[in-house]
């Protein structure tokens, strides 16, 4: 064993971690980027403070009322909802990638395609679910009036 530990190191030219320099340097290079354009922007920009500047900005339109107003608990349920999905199409993509290879990877011709199958059933189990609760229905929801 202590033998093919060294031949396996002897194949090798360079030390594992130095595979992890592509990695790095392109961290780097995006921490560079952002540093660099912040600095551009202070050095070049304008730096007149104004009324105007400090006041508060909401779509275009002087903001009335209270900021801190009430929302509907339906806001956050559907951005989790968003959220549940958008998982759901991040699972779906390798999958789909690496559809053709299943049979030679499980043994198995149809395993790859049943597998997704009760995935997606558990996933229109909770949509149903949440159309049945109502949820997705705005129109009912006159909790933040």
């Amino acid at each position: 064993m202590l033998l093919a530990l060294r031949l396996a190191m002897q194949t090798t030219p360079y030390p594992y971690v130095w595979q992890y320099l592509p990695l790095v340097l392109q961290i780097l290079a995006a921490l560079a980027m952002a540093v660099g354009m912040v600095a551009a922007s202070f050095f070049i920009g304008k730096h007149k403070n104004s009324r105007t500047k400090s006041g508060t900005y909401e779509c275009g339109m002087e903001p009335v009322g209270d900021a801190r107003g009430r929302f509907s608990v339906r806001f956050y349920m559907v951005a989790m909802l968003f959220i549940l999905f958008d998982v759901e199409a991040v699972f779906m993509l390798p999958w789909a990638v690496i559809f053709k290879q299943l049979p030679h990877l499980t043994g198995s011709r149809m395993f790859g395609f049943w597998e997704m199958l009760v995935y997606l059933g558990f996933v229109a189990v909770g949509l149903f679910y949440v159309w049945k609760k109502g949820i997705l229905n705005w129109s009912n929801d006159k909790g933040d009036l």
